[in-house]
């Protein structure tokens, strides 16, 4: 398929109908019936993408999973719109010692879970030990948490290595819900992935890969429910998902990942009063991994003439109809220190310079084998045009090879090293700057800019550079301006190295039904469920 890069992307519409009927027919079959007239006392059908493997949320990895916990579960703090902590499961605010290591969390008593159980201490610290033990991104406990202690029945405490500033914002991850030390006795050191006993305000009433149902938690701690339940419908087809909302066969759309014609072909029915449609801070960055441990992408020059080929306005504009904004860094403009644009603008002469500088352009080229994640449709537009932009542009000095390959085959090879070039995105556990920075370029072990051990080597760049990890410490002991002043720093340093090339941002959208209420965020960017409901 060819790309005009003077027009928009021709995207590829061949589409099975039997397929998405099928699709369809699957969301119909497990909601209550679509042809009825709606009526208060039914539950809402809730449609998304991509299927739910596990509910556990040591185990936890896409929005999507995060979406249905936020709805199971509650967490320690959240984060408000206004970006303020609130206490959720905690009674007050965490009280810090004067040496900034121990953090002491009083917690509400008055919480139960699924199961009968009274949520405590004791049953906060068995989460957090159990995240510790298999959590997929415990990481994010283990450089902080020295020990856990329950010095009361209602009182936590948290001994840290060091002070750290951010430890606050990490007790808003949806990734440390609490999990009933009843329910998962048996699960301590293993994933509990059909089934979830927390605190939320809803229960899980059946569980499936593309359907789970929700029912109102009778002795939830906190504001009931506005509605009497969700059915909860994963499709992975674009097709079946905007056709379900049109046809009203859904009451709300959770998604990010619908083709961005049917995303425009909403918002225009939104803008006609025909749907409710709701926008969330943007939590979620895309950006290209370049693997710097071996030639061509070992060589600074190629990186940063790449970085500079990359029209960013054009992309947004031909792939997304500028839905999704153009970024130049590591951190989303929506969190605080998000403003800095530290990376490398288009610039079709620096990028030529820097290609001759290093051997191209003159009978020889540079090969790209770009890889795309083939269930994402935004990124083989990103492709396709960046691809026809460089052909445009850089004839004589690159040429670009598209690779698709499915996203789960990507995530497990990444730190293989089998991608020289592969765009990715990135949510942040928690809306904190340092969210993005450290799980991107955090490094346990290196020789020189090379990283051998530790997240830059998971997330597949393999990139490091000397001081840059003593930055990031010297940013957890930090607060306020002088915090942010530190991270924006190291994101200027990965900046120079180019290991990633940062593409756009994007919101959150939902849209609903108009006999309901908008839906409403939070500050994670998690849509608000349990406060859908029919307008009154």
């Amino acid at each position: 398929m060819a790309v005009d890069i003077n027009n928009r992307c021709v995207t590829d519409r061949r589409r099975s109908r039997l397929q998405a009927s099928v699709l369809i027919g699957l969301a119909l079959a497990f909601s209550q019936s679509a042809c009825q007239p709606k009526r208060q006392s039914e539950r809402l059908t809730v449609a998304s993408a991509g299927r739910i493997s596990s509910l556990d949320p040591a185990l936890a990895s896409t929005t999507g999973v995060l979406q249905v916990l936020s709805a199971l579960g509650d967490t320690l703090y959240i984060r408000g719109t206004n970006r303020k902590l609130q206490p959720q499961l905690a009674a007050s605010k965490p009280e810090l010692s004067d040496d900034g290591l121990s953090l002491t969390i009083p917690l509400r008593r008055d919480v139960l879970f699924h199961d009968g159980t009274r949520f405590d201490a004791k049953a906060m610290a068995f989460s957090l030990k159990r995240f510790l033990r298999i959590g997929s991104q415990r990481y994010l406990l283990n450089d902080r948490i020295a020990a856990i202690e329950t010095p009361t029945r209602f009182e936590l405490r948290l001994r840290l290595k060091q002070p750290s500033s951010s430890i606050e914002s990490l007790l808003t991850s949806p990734y440390l819900t609490p999990v009933s030390p009843k329910a998962y006795a048996d699960y301590a050191d293993r994933f509990l992935n059909d089934r979830f006993v927390g605190t939320g305000p809803y229960t899980l009433n059946s569980f499936r890969n593309t359907q789970q149902r929700l029912l109102p938690f009778r002795n939830y701690w906190g504001a009931a429910p506005n509605n009497v339940g969700l059915d909860l419908i994963n499709l992975s087809n674009s097709t079946a998902l905007f056709g379900a909302l049109v046809s009203g066969e859904v009451d709300v759309l959770l998604s990010n990942s619908i083709d961005e014609d049917q995303k425009r072909a909403l918002s225009e029915r939104a803008n006609k009063t025909l749907l409710h449609e709701s926008k969330g801070p943007a939590m979620n960055i895309t950006f290209v991994t370049l693997r710097t441990n071996s030639p061509p992408m070992q060589r600074h020059t190629v990186r940063r003439a790449l970085a500079h080929s990359l029209d960013r306005r054009l992309i947004s504009a031909r792939v997304s109809y500028t839905q999704r904004e153009p970024l130049r860094s590591l951190i989303p403009p929506s969190l605080r220190g998000g403003k800095t644009e530290p990376w490398p603008t288009y610039n079709l002469a620096t990028a030529r310079k820097l290609f001759e500088q290093a051997g191209y352009c003159s009978g020889r080229r540079l090969q790209v084998p770009f890889t795309f994640r083939t269930n994402v449709p935004s990124d083989r537009l990103m492709a396709l045009t960046w691809q026809a932009q460089l052909k445009r542009d850089l004839p004589n000095c690159v040429q670009m090879t598209l690779n698709g390959v499915e996203s789960t085959t990507v995530y497990k090879q990444l730190s293989e090293g089998s991608f020289e070039a592969v765009i990715l995105d990135w949510s942040g556990s928690y809306p904190d700057p340092e969210a993005y920075i450290s799980p991107l370029l955090s490094c346990k072990r290196s020789e020189g800019n090379v990283c051998e051990a530790g997240e830059a080597v998971d997330g597949g760049t393999f990139w490091t550079e000397p001081g840059l990890q003593d930055a990031l410490r010297r940013s957890d002991s930090l607060q306020g301006k002088a915090r942010l002043q530190e991270l924006a720093s190291v994101d200027a340093m990965a900046a120079q190295g180019v290991p990633y090339i940062p593409v756009w941002f994007v919101a959150p959208k939902a849209w609903a039904q108009l006999r309901l209420n908008p839906p409403t965020f939070n500050g994670s960017g998690l849509v608000n469920l349990a406060q859908l409901g029919e307008r009154r």
